[in-house]
């Protein structure tokens, strides 16, 4: 075996762990994390929370999953880099709506959880403080680094992966956007895309107690 192949065979071996860690999970049930399906009026997708290396942030995406908090929010937001459209990132939740609202969540950067923003990420969105983050999220679209957390930079809580239907997730951010105000500048979608509903795939929905006050009106309109 000549040394040239050898160096090359040792490098694909160095690699290739860390290439499968950077895909995450499959679309399969899988130990330490839940999948849940987004279904939304541009088509479903669904990802993988990761229970193990971010707990807090996952645990509070499934009880807002569980509550039906996400139920008939929108994807609001669609942020494309200006070097190449293709790239970038979409935000969805209860935007400002705080019947829908849970407690503010401890932040767990990146440098803790090791979960760093790759291609079809899920992250929690949060104002410009730590221990901010509600219900709303986002999905990378592209590698984007400077989400990651960096000396006394804070960065996003980075908590799962999208492991199907990124074709729906780049549909999304390739819709017309205008209007918003400082970073979202330009980012907001003008016909904002519906989220129908988010159900967990694995595992037990474990919901929330006490009053949903988003659904008090919601129940009257059906009622009539």
């Amino acid at each position: 075996m000549s040394l040239p192949f050898r160096l090359l065979l040792a490098l694909l071996c160095l690699f290739a762990p860390l290439s499968a860690v950077a895909a995450g999970p499959a679309n399969r049930p899988t130990p330490g994390f839940v999948r849940v399906a987004i279904d939304t009026s541009a088509g479903r997708i669904i990802v993988a929370v990761d229970q193990k290396r971010a707990p807090l942030t996952s645990a509070n995406f499934l009880t807002y999953v569980d509550d039906g908090r996400f139920d008939g929010v929108t994807f609001y937001r669609a942020a494309r880099r200006k070097s190449d459209p293709h790239y970038g990132l979409i935000q969805g939740g209860i935007d400002t709506d705080a019947r829908r609202s849970l407690p503010p969540i401890p932040h767990e950067p990146t440098t803790r959880t090791g979960i760093r923003h790759l291609d079809a990420t899920l992250s929690m969105a949060r104002p410009n403080r730590p221990n901010s983050a509600m219900g709303n999220f986002f999905i990378t679209i592209g590698p984007t680094p400077n989400m990651d957390a960096r000396g006394d930079y804070i960065g996003y809580a980075a908590f799962g992966h999208v492991v199907a239907g990124m074709d729906v997730v780049k549909k999304i951010l390739a819709v017309p956007t205008c209007c918003g105000s400082g970073p979202m500048r330009g980012q907001m979608i003008v016909k904002p895309i519906a989220i129908l509903r988010a159900r967990r795939l694995d595992g037990k929905p474990k919901p929330s107690r006490g009053v949903k006050p988003w659904l008090i009106g919601l129940k009257k309109k059906t009622a009539k």
